[in-house]
């Protein structure tokens, strides 16, 4: 069954990331992601898993100065970004977290793509003998115009060009429906390179219970894809949490939890 992950960017906000993770496990996820957790000393975030056995599965490298949405591709700025690929690193080895994003930022030209894959090649090879996996987001031009990434088949390119088996692509259905549509073709075209999906509603990145995309279909693709890993559920509620979870309950056993 379609199992999902609880991404505490968006969900629970409002709580210290402590008890948002005790809230999504509450809520019957399976799994919790995050942003920027790094004001949160790991050894808390580690004792909320640990004490409500969800994996964290996911977590992004700083967006740099206010204003910014990542810096591995800004030219000029290497030690920035290297120093915030190395801090993301420690904080997931430090609560056995298999994933970092590495974001770009907002850049573009060739001398940006020159430093995002000297970047990537530095944060795989810091990454691989830990198990960690490196993943890229394409971005949608509407919510973060600039941004270097914009699309499946520039982050496909990207990562065949860098040879690294730890890099892989983070598919969010939302971003993607809004740049290039096509959903199923581009999960199935892609599936190999894959290393998380993220869903939220289009246009209005809500609870994924609406607007262009049917979830159930896409869902379906996936299990006939052998997806088997909980899908990341990024959106805005707009409203306290638990109120917008109605999407989940299908998906819950009686007890309450997810179905497996």
């Amino acid at each position: 069954m379609t199992r999902f992950s609880a991404n505490l960017g968006f969900l629970w906000a409002e709580l210290p990331l402590p008890q948002a993770i005790r809230a999504a496990h509450g809520a019957g996820f399976h799994a919790v992601e995050c942003h920027w957790p790094y004001d949160v000393p790991p050894g808390q975030t580690a004792a909320a898993l640990a004490q409500t056995g969800l994996a964290m599965l996911g977590l992004n490298t700083a967006r740099g100065r206010s204003g910014e949405n990542g810096l591995a591709a800004l030219p000029g700025r290497e030690a920035e970004a290297r120093a915030g690929i190395e801090q993301a690193l420690d904080y997931v080895r430090a609560i056995g977290c298999p994933a970092v994003h590495v974001m770009a930022g907002f850049a573009e030209g060739d001398a940006a793509a020159r430093v995002f894959r000297a970047n990537l090649d530095h944060a795989c090879r810091l990454a691989r003998p830990h198990g960690i996996t490196v993943l890229i987001e394409p971005l949608n031009r509407h919510d973060a115009p600039g941004y270097f990434l914009t699309g499946s088949d520039q982050a496909a390119r990207i990562i065949e060009a860098a040879g690294h088996d730890n890099l892989r692509l983070m598919f969010d259905c939302y971003h993607l429906q809004i740049m290039e549509g096509d959903i199923t073709r581009r999960l199935r075209q892609h599936r190999e390179i894959i290393g998380h999906v993220q869903i939220a509603a289009v246009p209005d990145r809500g609870a994924p219970d609406h607007g262009e995309l049917d979830y159930r279909h896409v869902y379906g693709v996936l299990q006939d894809l052998g997806w088997t890993r909980p899908l990341g559920a990024e959106y805005r509620p707009g409203r306290p949490t638990d109120e917008t979870l109605g999407w989940l309950a299908p998906f819950r056993s009686p007890a309450g939890r997810e179905t497996p």
